[in-house]
């Protein structure tokens, strides 16, 4: 089959290399970006009368007709061709003649490239966006259920003190409110729109770039025709996003899995989301938050993959480009099914109500709020930190713990205790008096939540 450019060349390409440097089998997911932009630029020749409007209408036809064969599923491929833009070039040309071999004037398969992956990107994050949005919504939804719900915070992995269940998931909320606004934030780099550079050092046509911006709803178009065809830092940067997020959403998994087990037995996972095991009967695992968490790595190997790539790379384009694809696709399609599958996961997932007895297991979640009490007191904190960890080291000597140790030996470590200490260390106590903005007393988790609510639903 003849190439695009094979007016310079003797010798056919070699069959292995075809196979080598075909990228259709990845590509031909951008066949709708591809399309869509040759119609504007076909419309733009036509106003700028580098083509005739009876051509255009011919070529814009035939583009129509290829777009419908590709949606029934008729069109077939031929790896022959290299890649989507190619393939859809000689199907037009077989639909309306030669007049479709004056659709690439005054373009180039780089700034095409680059606008079909621009186009893809920017449909797909908007789509991410959504799921985001719609992900925070559930978490909120079931926060609100767990305003009274009290839970040890842990540092170190170590119970820490005690807190809100709804203060914890909201804490997960205002990670994905920031990855939302990286996300449309990295949407405006993304939207930019490159047609027009074509090469390398834009045309000699008297082409009209705004106009085909306009009709591809674009805000601006690039300034440097070079930069234009050899960027990619905006796939980068949509890759870095989307690592972040599952950055995110894999740290929430870790919780899921040690919340379901039967050591913290807090959460009761549908069986929807879970498997069993091939020989231990009893077994209900975890499968969709480890799955999740798993594929986190994935989308940080096609960061890596995409800075690898780039890292040295002289301008403009160069044919290592074509591996920037299969990871931004990748990235796409694991960000999607994680966050549809992470929210249909929590929605139907069960928090289970957990006896106070069990949320202090060390019985010192509130030691923190025993040295806040004694400052309150007067004696220097520095003081009364060690006065407090004195304490938690009688307790432990004798077995017991800030419940059920008595005024008494509290008197005999520190005269600056009084009977009202008791109601000070109680876990609903040590709660509501974090009530500072952010904190995580009851009436300050209502504030976050009503103001998420807000900005979710806006």
């Amino acid at each position: 089959m003849k190439k695009p450019w094979s007016g310079r060349f003797k010798q056919s390409t070699d069959t292995l290399m075809e196979e080598f440097s075909a990228s259709i089998s990845f590509d031909q997911r951008l066949y709708a970006y591809d399309i869509a932009g040759s119609i504007a630029h076909c419309q733009m020749l036509a106003k700028c009368k580098i083509i005739s409007q009876t051509d255009s209408k011919k070529i814009i036809g035939g583009l129509k007709r290829i777009l419908k064969e590709f949606e029934s599923g008729k069109f077939k491929c031929d790896d022959r061709l290299e890649d989507i833009h190619m393939n859809i070039e000689c199907r037009l040309t077989k639909l309306v003649g030669s007049v479709g071999g004056k659709l690439h004037t005054a373009r180039s398969r780089n700034d095409q490239v680059c606008l079909d992956i621009r186009l893809y990107l920017r449909n797909e994050g908007q789509e991410v966006v959504k799921l985001i949005t719609a992900l925070a919504k559930t978490l909120l939804e079931v926060a609100s259920k767990h305003t009274d719900t009290i839970i040890p915070g842990f540092t170190h992995m170590q119970q820490a003190q005690p807190i809100l269940l709804a203060h914890h998931l909201l804490a997960y909320i205002e990670m994905l409110v920031r990855d939302q606004e990286r996300m449309q934030d990295t949407l405006k780099r993304i939207n930019i729109m490159p047609l027009g550079s074509a090469a390398l050092a834009g045309t000699g046509f008297p082409i009209d770039r705004k106009y085909v911006a306009k009709l591809l709803n674009f805000p601006k178009i690039s300034h440097n025709s070079i930069d234009a065809v050899s960027d990619r830092d905006f796939s980068i940067e949509f890759c870095s996003t989307v690592a972040i997020l599952m950055m995110h959403l894999s740290r929430f998994c870790e919780e899921i899995v040690l919340w379901s087990s039967s050591e913290f037995d807090w959460l009761e996972l549908s069986d929807s989301y879970t498997t069993g095991s091939s020989i231990m009967p009893q077994k209900k695992n975890p499968d969709a938050a480890e799955l999740i968490r798993g594929k986190s790595a994935r989308t940080y190997g096609n960061l890596m993959s995409l800075l690898t790539l780039m890292k040295s790379l002289p301008l403009a384009y160069n044919k290592d480009l074509q591996e920037d694809k299969e990871p931004i696709f990748d990235t796409v399609d694991t960000a999607k099914i994680s966050l549809l599958i992470f929210n249909r996961m929590i929605k139907s997932a069960r928090f289970k109500k957990i006896p106070l007895h069990r949320v202090d297991i060390s019985g010192f979640l509130t030691a923190t709020d025993m040295a806040d009490y004694l400052a309150e007191k007067g004696v220097p904190f520095r003081l009364a930190h060690e006065i407090t960890g004195q304490t938690v080291a009688y307790c432990i000597k004798n077995k017991k713990n800030l419940e059920n140790i008595t005024f008494k030996e509290l008197k005999n470590i520190s005269s600056k205790f009084g009977k009202d200490i008791f109601e000070y260390i109680t876990l609903f106590s040590s709660v509501q008096r974090k009530n500072v903005y952010g904190g995580t007393a009851k009436n300050q988790v209502e504030v976050q939540i009503a103001r998420l609510k807000k900005k979710l639903n806006n």
